[in-house]
């Protein structure tokens, strides 16, 4: 539902301006470049676009890694 200016109010009174996820920063707009990163060993291996990070594994320990 839009309210005044084309603010969004969502059901239960939340209020946005329509930006969409990522918008703002953070993982989710980092874009196709960058790395992803191991936070227990701190292996760093580059981006690859499509694959989040998250579903990645480090090749050196196995642990899931984290974009940076």
């Amino acid at each position: 539902m839009k309210g005044r200016r084309g603010i969004r109010i969502r059901q239960g009174g939340d209020r946005t301006q329509g930006r969409g996820l990522g918008s703002m920063g953070g993982p989710k707009a980092a874009g196709p470049a960058g790395f992803c990163v191991c936070p227990k060993c701190g292996l760093r291996v580059p981006h690859a676009r499509g694959v989040p990070c998250i579903e990645r594994k480090c090749p050196k320990c196995g642990t899931t890694m984290v974009r940076k």
